[in-house]
């Protein structure tokens, strides 16, 4: 997979993530609040500018977090939310994940 589409993947996954807490947590139908829209604007930037597309799976399994202190916060709050949700509302994604954080996971401890 090329760098493109994987960013391109890694910003739907977290935009599907913000829209399911946003829907379930502020009550929103058909859209998402302002407030988790911004947030959804900055994973998409940062996504955007990281470095190190090529060599991750997912920013969860970076070990370089180039969010903002507050707002890896309010990411992580919405994975933790988020998260274990995805399984019955994308169940594909969900397990996609799973499997390519495992990989990722393993591909990293035989680098050291």
């Amino acid at each position: 997979m090329d760098v493109r589409s994987k960013r391109e993947r890694e910003k739907r996954i977290v935009s599907e993530m913000i829209a399911l807490y946003c829907h379930k947590k502020h009550g929103t139908k058909g859209r998402i609040c302002d407030d988790c829209a911004a947030l959804d604007a900055y994973a998409r930037m940062r996504s955007d500018k990281c470095p190190f597309m090529e060599t991750k799976t997912f920013c969860s399994n970076c070990r370089v977090h180039c969010y903002k202190p507050d707002m890896r916060e309010r990411i992580r709050g919405v994975m933790r939310f988020s998260g274990p949700r995805m399984l019955t509302v994308h169940p594909v994604l969900a397990v996609r994940h799973v499997i390519e954080s495992k990989r990722e996971k393993k591909r990293m401890e035989n680098q050291k």
